[in-house]
């Protein structure tokens, strides 16, 4: 793994992955058929309540983003605590199930691989994250925008994981943000793009980068993407969960740039701000 793509850009594409073509264009498939049914068929899974198992939506940050984006979302968690097999929508059930595993056993792949990239032990990070882990699928639908230049797909932001894996389809429409620039992520049929997350950032101490990517709507579509967020459990109850630049990276010459956080207190920060393109990590710089 090349770490100056994740350090200097916070954003890489993996090509030799062992997933099969075919299960990523099912995949694809998959999300295009679910958001393509009858209204009446997916309202049974519109909800606003963030810990449902499987979620349609629009806007989670509706009533607190400055604007809206123009996409359609499916949510199902992978991990803790997955769907049963019934719960999930008949159309893609079979192939959210197996995407679902394929990046699992992906995710622990990469985690060893940073690891060993900030010199660490390869199975450093997963041994960090191994009993709070959440992952995440998010299958988003950009439809066809007749006035794009008036709107966006995605607002501009950052990610509120240690990594996010994405899957699209050939429309086209990412862009990543480096040197004041907007940068196109062109597709690669059979590629993956991965880009690092804010805590990710937070625990390398800056050595890797979470970047601000949004998404162009576009009169060509629909456009599929689909994500898969490597983050952490909302913590439950009293006891707090603290994260914070790693010990083993810290030295005279490489002070800590955060203070050690309480996680709860940075996911109501990123999710009370909406996708307003202002970095959440700023509130926690020493």
């Amino acid at each position: 793994m090349r770490s100056d793509a994740s350090e200097g850009w916070g954003f890489f594409q993996v090509i030799n992955h062992g997933i099969p073509s075919s299960v990523l264009e099912e995949t694809i498939d998959g999300i295009r058929q679910f958001h393509e049914q009858d209204t009446g068929v997916k309202k049974r899974f519109y909800t606003r309540d963030l810990r449902s198992k499987v979620i349609y939506m629009s806007n989670f940050d509706l009533y607190e983003a400055p604007a809206a984006n123009w996409r359609d979302t499916f949510v199902c968690g992978v991990v803790p605590n997955p769907p049963d097999p019934e719960e999930l929508p008949g159309v893609c059930r079979d192939i959210i199930r197996e995407y679902s595993m394929q990046m699992k056993s992906l995710g622990i792949t990469l985690f060893e691989l940073i690891s060993e990239a900030l010199g660490l032990k390869r199975g450093y990070l997963k041994e960090l994250v191994e009993d709070e882990e959440r992952i995440l699928l998010v299958g988003h639908y950009y439809p066809p925008c007749p006035e794009p230049e008036l709107t966006l797909g995605s607002t501009s932001h950052q990610d509120d994981d240690f990594l996010t894996i994405l899957l699209q389809d050939q429309i086209g429409g990412l862009q990543v943000l480096h040197q004041n620039h907007w940068v196109d992520v062109v597709p690669d049929r059979g590629g993956l793009i991965v880009n690092v997350g804010d805590l990710l950032q937070l625990i390398s101490n800056d050595k890797f980068i979470s970047v601000q990517h949004r998404v162009l709507a576009k009169r060509e579509g629909p456009r599929i993407s689909v994500a898969c967020f490597f983050k952490l459990q909302y913590p439950k109850g009293d006891a707090p969960r603290h994260l914070g630049p790693i010990q083993e990276l810290i030295s005279e010459g490489n002070p800590p740039v955060y203070r050690h956080i309480n996680v709860k207190e940075y996911f109501d920060h990123f999710y009370g701000k909406g996708l307003d393109g202002n970095p959440a990590l700023t509130p926690f710089r020493l």
